[in-house]
């Protein structure tokens, strides 16, 4: 009689599908890869890629804006290197009781300010065209109140947002019929887009358009409206640029900024210097050139050349990395929120976060057009820096309110405290509740 010995089995990995230990599927890999899913499955995730990426983003902005506005600084504030840093530290420290409050504010209460937000806006953004409106750089976009000059397109950005969000979430169940899904969105924000282009500012303008269409297309509107809005929004953007000689100069030099570098290609020119003389690791913190003189708009529209210059090809990409970071947080957000006004809202500031990114990085690149905008948390100004921390707590506030966390928030809530016992000798007596 003859017997068959039986090979051992190995444990099957049900994640893959095969055995533990086949070489054709390294374990550490697989570990790696459900450990990777593991902690972006937990409940907070989104939150804390937020917070991170966020703070990050804020901390380096201020320590470039630091270096990339010393030398102006010092030459046009009476010898203090550390005025304009000081400025933007100002506005941080403004900002964040403001912040605070946005995180822990309730979805209907942002419903209720969706209107009035809209509403001051809009007259805010007329007055810059009256006696209080200041022209800056060509622009006439910003508004004197007093000592201070602010930037209403900015704070337009997101009270467009919150409007939008509120009127989509509101005709939730209407938004199949492509008229709900344009009216009364889309000439409302012609108004808005239009006083900002009489200000001159096309940058803040593709932006709104950027925001508008994000939304069109979170909210499901069909596939020929949407490219049919976009190819509008292209034309639109494209007249606006040929109504001006010096947009146009911008528009058709900035694919070779050297044909006329002493002209309208000198700032595109110089941004390529200091990001190509960065090397890998960068000169180090303080130590550009271009922030001399030959820059212009360092700590504004350009400081992403003086972090490529200083910082190097590794500051790019981490600031890349950071934004796509907040881009995936964003998203996540939006996509596993069952609110349909948080859902709107995560995935409008999302978009222009985003978009502004591209736009600002795209033009010191030289793969766009120099139309003067702010790279988003990072770039010297007060409006900006507000209506963008504010956003980033609004899409906080959102996050907090996942259903998986608010499952995890009620279970800590509803969890026996433990009773405090004491021993006296050799008997315990437990504390009455």
């Amino acid at each position: 009689m003859t017997t068959t010995a039986s090979r051992p089995t190995r444990p099957v990995d049900p994640a893959q599908g095969r055995a533990a230990g086949d070489p054709g599927q390294p374990a550490g890999r697989s570990l790696s890869i459900a450990a990777l899913r593991s902690s972006l499955d937990r409940p907070l995730t989104s939150y804390y890629l937020l917070v991170g990426a966020s703070g990050l983003l804020l901390t380096l902005g201020l320590v470039m804006v630091l270096s990339s506005s010393s030398v102006w600084s010092y030459e046009y504030n009476g010898g203090n290197s550390y005025a304009t840093f000081l400025k933007q530290l100002t506005w941080v420290v403004l900002a964040a009781p403001f912040v605070w409050v946005a995180v822990r504010m309730p979805h209907s209460m942002l419903r209720k300010l969706a209107w009035p937000a809209l509403v001051v806006s809009v007259i805010l953004l007329g007055l810059t065209q009256g006696p209080m409106g200041v022209e800056v750089n060509g622009n006439q976009n910003w508004l004197a109140l007093g000592p201070v000059q602010i930037q209403p397109a900015e704070l337009a950005k997101l009270a467009v947002i919150l409007w939008c969000s509120h009127i989509y979430a509101t005709k939730e169940r209407l938004l199949t019929d492509w008229r709900h899904t344009l009216i009364p969105v889309v000439p409302l924000m012609f108004v808005v887009i239009g006083l900002v282009i009489v200000g001159e500012d096309l940058g803040t303008a593709l932006v709104l358009m950027s925001i508008v269409l994000g939304l069109l297309w979170v909210v499901g509107a069909p596939t020929k409206m949407f490219v049919g809005s976009i190819l509008v929004a292209g034309v639109a953007a494209l007249g606006l640029a040929a109504s001006s000689p010096e947009r146009m100069d911008r528009l058709t030099s900035f694919a070779d900024p050297f044909a006329s570098y002493g002209d309208s290609g000198w700032q595109a020119a110089h941004g390529i210097f200091a990001m190509s003389s960065g090397g890998i690791f960068g000169k180090g913190i303080g130590a550009s050139q271009q922030k001399w003189g030959d820059l212009p708009a360092a700590h504004t529209d350009f400081i992403f050349a003086v972090l490529g210059e200083e910082l190097g090809l590794f500051g790019t990409l981490l600031v890349l990395v950071l934004f796509l970071t907040v881009a995936y947080a964003g998203f996540r957000v939006a996509r596993r929120t069952v609110d349909p006004f948080a859902r709107y809202m995560a995935a409008g500031i999302t978009v222009w976060i985003t978009a502004q990114m591209i736009i600002n990085i795209g033009m010191v690149l030289a793969l766009l057009p120099v139309i003067g905008i702010p790279l988003p948390l990072v770039s010297y100004g007060g409006s900006a820096l507000i209506a963008n921390l504010l956003a980033v707590g609004v899409l906080l506030a959102c996050a907090r309110r996942e259903p998986a966390v608010r499952k995890m928030l009620a279970k800590k809530s509803i969890r026996p405290k433990p009773r405090m016992t004491t021993v006296v000798g050799s008997r315990s007596s437990r504390n009455p509740r």
